[in-house]
């Protein structure tokens, strides 16, 4: 089965590779490993991102030390969160920074955009859940 316009991977720039795994894992839990290695055929060093298990929705990434001559600040991916409020707590004690407080979008969920420690935006999501025993 062939997917076709869905977003299936996603990568992280970052001026601190070390810094911003820190980053990721204490805010949202990520496992990163380095899958790549620069040499023996490999044009730079590259990191696995893997956001949850395979048995939940969602898709996985990769990390890489921000070219000087392809800067880019943004990855803009939307990351779906239990909590939005300990979520933005967690991103602003692990050095990010919210650009766009809690804010509700009507019949979606509660929604903030934010900056990890490499200044790449990113959004949050809580997801309204709806009981269907009780709609």
């Amino acid at each position: 089965m062939t997917i076709q316009n869905r977003v299936i991977h996603f990568e992280i720039q970052a001026d601190d590779i070390e810094r911003a795994k820190v980053f990721y894992n204490k805010v949202f839990g990520w496992k990163i490993d380095k899958i790549m290695e620069k040499g023996e055929g490999e044009s730079m060093d590259y990191w696995g991102i893997m956001t949850g298990s395979d048995k939940e929705p969602g898709i996985n990434g990769g990390m890489y030390e921000r070219p000087e001559d392809n800067r880019v600040d943004t990855y803009d991916c939307t990351i779906g969160v239990l909590d939005l409020d300990k979520a933005i707590d967690a991103i602003k004690s692990s050095g990010g920074v919210i650009l766009k407080e809690k804010m509700e979008i009507h019949g979606v969920g509660w929604f903030a955009n934010a900056v990890d420690t490499e200044g790449n935006k990113f959004g949050l999501m809580q997801s309204i859940i709806k009981n269907k025993k009780n709609s």
